[in-house]
């Protein structure tokens, strides 16, 4: 009898292993899928600050054409009313 009810005890033992294994790896699973929605998120997030990287570059580039044309244009309003002045005189 003693043997028997070892038996049953060993038994009740592996079954609440085996569960805790089940569900330790669908917790795992679950982890792991949370974890490739997160990555998936960092690298959408990583093409959207790239995108805005470009954005900024063109952004000041054309900043920096447009100063140097306001530059030129500048001096060329001076030398204008320079000659005006010149006129004026």
């Amino acid at each position: 009898m003693e043997v028997k009810e070892d038996l049953y005890r060993l038994t009740l033992i592996v079954a609440q292993m085996g569960e805790a294994v089940i569900t330790t790896t669908e917790t795992v699973e679950k982890l792991a899928q949370k974890i490739d929605a997160i990555a998936n998120a960092l690298q959408t997030q990583g093409h959207h600050v790239q995108q805005q990287s470009y954005q900024i570059f063109a952004l000041s580039d054309a900043l920096q054409t447009l100063i140097d044309h306001q530059t030129e244009s500048k001096k060329q309003v001076d030398k204008l009313i320079e000659a005006l002045q010149d006129l004026i005189k």
